[in-house]
């Protein structure tokens, strides 16, 4: 079991008023699946990506992480949890500007504090398991929306991660752009990666295995 999740609650305070932005969610996730997760605005689909991802904690109940209480953890600890063991693919791209491919793809193994030789080739290997290794030394304005997210992916990957987190990572794609991404995700899935989508969108939620809908703070659906 890759993650747990028992009664998350998160509850946001306005003013008077009281939002159950997760009202009692409970999932498992097992390693190697390729889960979407779907709802309107409002569900609670981004909140417990945000759970998931450390970015959050829940106001009650239990998160687990291979079997790790995340939960449970402080501040620092979880920003260790974010470095090293989740990826992160976002809508827009999130790549800095004026950094060519490979020092973007380097950049959580600075964080991590890995040598730059180390960071380099595995920087590197992972652009060439995206399909970018010629495009190591291009800059993000060089490249094209598609090209930018493999980029991302492969920032994703390069800590070698547990698990992906892919936030409507083809919201800013063409359609023609979006398959391909889709394609890369459902090859690395197929490779072994555990991959957890959040998306709006049916026909990119078909590429999973599972889907998972959110209403009102709920799972109110759960298929293969």
């Amino acid at each position: 079991m890759l993650i747990h999740t028992r009664e998350l609650v998160k509850v946001y305070r306005m003013g008077d008023s009281e939002i159950r932005a997760l009202d009692r969610v409970s999932v498992d996730i097992d390693k190697g699946e390729f889960v979407a997760v779907m709802g309107p605005s409002g569900s609670g689909k981004s909140t417990f990506m945000n759970v998931l991802g450390c970015l959050d904690r829940p106001t009650s109940g239990e998160y687990a992480l291979e079997g790790r209480k995340i939960s449970q953890l402080a501040g620092d600890q979880l920003a260790g949890v974010r470095n090293r063991s989740i990826g992160f693919v976002f809508q827009q791209f999130n790549l800095l500007p004026r950094t060519p491919a490979l020092e973007n793809v380097e950049l959580p193994l600075v964080y991590a504090g890995l040598a730059k030789k180390q960071r380099q080739e595995k920087a590197k290997a992972m652009l060439e398991r995206v399909g970018l290794g010629e495009r190591a030394h291009h800059h993000p304005a060089q490249l094209s929306g598609g090209q930018q997210q493999r980029v991302a992916i492969a920032r994703a990957l390069v800590t070698e991660p547990l698990l992906i987190l892919a936030d409507e990572p083809t919201g800013a794609l063409d359609s023609r752009t979006s398959l391909e991404i889709m394609a890369l995700l459902q090859e690395l899935n197929r490779q072994g990666m555990t991959v957890v989508l959040v998306t709006h969108e049916p026909d990119i939620a078909r590429f999973a295995r599972r889907m998972l809908a959110f209403r009102d703070g709920r799972v109110v659906q759960d298929e293969t």
